[in-house]
């Protein structure tokens, strides 16, 4: 049922809920004889959970699975709750996993889930990439995520379990109609009889899937002919090479610096997009275009995508070792040091910085002080005391990576 695409042939993290899906993955994948290490993550939503990582963690011990349980407190009561839970979730499993060496983390994605999230993807009118759905493999957060289910249905994996004794957790949120998910799960029945049943679905995200690595191929491939790396986190584009693309290849790549340079998860609104396309093609961006945390700007006859300085998180304590979504830094054990934007004040108190980056992207990048002194700016003046890394969320549009 496995399917092997993605699967490290060494030892294999996986995400174990206590449900019926990740459950099957986490057995199956023992018996085809691959190493395997469990992990749990109990978010303290609900009064079962702590139990329920109890339980993962006997059937694992019975087993021989190395299991841990990874508690989340972070929920402060704003925003959305599944995707700040789903966010903490992927960040919690990731540092367990490239703490233990583990390269991949295998996640209990089926085949309905993929026919769910198509159907979803359809109701919010989405393009190519949404209609594509889940991958098989991504990479995200420093590690490899995959999902060898998604070929297997729900109702397989129960009866492969059923079959073999094993016993399993059912969320009752899985049945709570609050949820969008929940409501498309219940259409899919209905929606059988139409032909659009769970096993088509995932046939369309398949086709769309391939169209999909198409699209991302030329657009990297228009990446590597008209876009470079400004230096501190921000990128630089070449107009005349930009229009060379066709319109959905040049939207793609917009949309992707964009991600890229704000630390984004999502893309902007279509219509906020072909709009900043617009009027790069028409040379009215002159000083400064706003979108989705970044501004566009003219320069040198190029066009920068630099953060907005607006749009920058909070200082952080340094002990969090990470900073507006983009960046990682590591240094001296310094108490009570915070990291946030250097600014244009604490970049003129430099009295000088790194040759060949604009002053206006610097002020986006990390500074450290305490008790507002500073001390580091690693990439508007480089200490080898300090480093700094530059992640996202996304892949970055062309194979760049700031270390310093």
């Amino acid at each position: 049922m496995i399917d092997p695409r993605g699967l490290p042939a060494g030892r294999i993290g996986v995400a174990v809920s206590g449900g019926g899906d990740s459950v099957a993955l986490l057995l199956m994948l023992q018996a085809e004889g691959r190493e395997v290490a469990a992990v749990t993550v109990d978010h303290g939503l609900r009064t079962e959970s702590a139990a329920e990582a109890r339980a993962v963690g006997v059937l694992c011990a019975a087993r021989g699975i190395a299991h841990e349980t990874l508690r989340w407190e972070g929920w402060d009561g704003r925003g959305n709750l599944q995707d700040a839970a789903r966010t903490a979730r992927r960040r919690l499993i990731a540092a367990w996993a490239k703490a233990r060496g583990i390269g991949s983390v295998a996640l209990g994605h089926t085949l309905d889930d993929q026919a769910e999230t198509v159907l979803l993807r359809l109701a919010r009118g989405s393009g190519v990439d949404g209609l594509a759905a889940m991958n098989a493999v991504t990479a995200a957060e420093g590690i490899h995520w995959v999902r060898p289910l998604l070929q297997v249905s729900r109702a397989d994996l129960r009866t492969w379990l059923v079959e073999r004794g094993v016993a399993w957790a059912d969320d009752p949120g899985n049945d709570d109609a609050r949820f969008d998910r929940v409501r498309a799960r219940q259409a899919l029945p209905v929606l059988e009889g139409l032909g659009l049943g769970a096993r088509r679905l995932a046939a369309t995200a398949r086709v769309m899937g391939r169209a999909r690595e198409a699209l991302e191929r030329a657009t990297r491939e228009l990446a590597g002919a008209c876009l470079s790396d400004g230096g501190a986190g921000d990128l630089l584009l070449d107009p005349a090479g930009f229009a060379d693309g066709a319109e959905e290849i040049r939207l793609r790549l917009l949309a992707a610096s964009l991600c890229w340079v704000a630390g984004a998860i999502y893309r902007p609104r279509l219509v906020r997009l072909e709009a900043a396309l617009a009027a790069i093609d028409a040379g009215t961006v002159g000083h400064g275009l706003t979108l989705h945390g970044c501004v566009l700007r003219a320069r040198g006859g190029r066009l920068a995508v630099r953060r907005e300085l607006a749009r920058m998180a909070s200082p952080v304590p340094l002990s969090e070792g990470r900073w507006d979504g983009r960046w990682e830094v590591r240094g001296p054990d310094s108490p009570g040091a915070m990291i946030g934007a250097l600014g244009a004040g604490r970049l003129a108190s430099l009295g000088g910085h790194a040759v060949g980056m604009a002053r206006e992207a610097l002020a986006a990048t990390p500074a450290i002080w305490r008790e507002g002194v500073l001390l580091a700016a690693p990439v508007a003046r480089p200490d080898p005391a300090w480093h700094v890394r530059r992640v996202s969320a996304v892949a970055p549009p062309w194979p760049v990576e700031i270390v310093r």
